[in-house]
């Protein structure tokens, strides 16, 4: 009777020390919680940051492009206006007008590159825009969150 009694108690005292040590309280819950949500909130913030960096890193090489396309495109369109000039001096002539239709394919070519580039660095820079608000947004969560102790601290 002693065995079986000191087997119950001690198999009762397993199980209160098991179940004791499983219970977790809503306040820790909530705090890891938060914990949680704050890691997610800065986690997306450094992930825009980074971005943000390449984008603001690629704009000069954007703006740089932009500018040779629209250069080479007026230079083209010279060109082109000077090729329909002297077709004008000479309509009949066949090479005068080759080298007219040539340079006028070759100012369309070249307007439509230059519209692309600017297209590219336009949306770009709303790219930008974009990130420096969810940026901000992100701050904005951060700070409304309750300071919440991380572990170890």
């Amino acid at each position: 009777m002693n065995i079986k009694w000191i087997m119950t108690t001690a198999f009762t005292m397993i199980i209160a020390l098991t179940i004791n040590a499983q219970v977790v309280t809503k306040d820790s819950i909530a705090t890891l919680k938060q914990q949680k949500e704050a890691l997610k909130i800065g986690k997306d913030l450094n992930d825009h940051n980074l971005e943000l960096a390449k984008l603001q890193n690629s704009v000069e090489k954007k703006t740089h492009d932009q500018q040779n396309t629209a250069q080479d495109a007026q230079e083209s369109a010279n060109n082109n206006g000077d090729a329909a000039n002297k077709l004008t001096e000479d309509a009949q002539n066949e090479k005068l007008a080759n080298k007219a239709s040539k340079a006028a394919k070759t100012a369309k070519n070249d307007a439509k590159k230059a519209r692309k580039t600017t297209k590219e660095l336009d949306n770009l820079q709303k790219e930008i825009e974009s990130l420096k608000e969810q940026i901000a947004a992100d701050k904005a969560k951060l700070a409304e969150l309750p300071p919440v102790p991380m572990p170890g601290n």
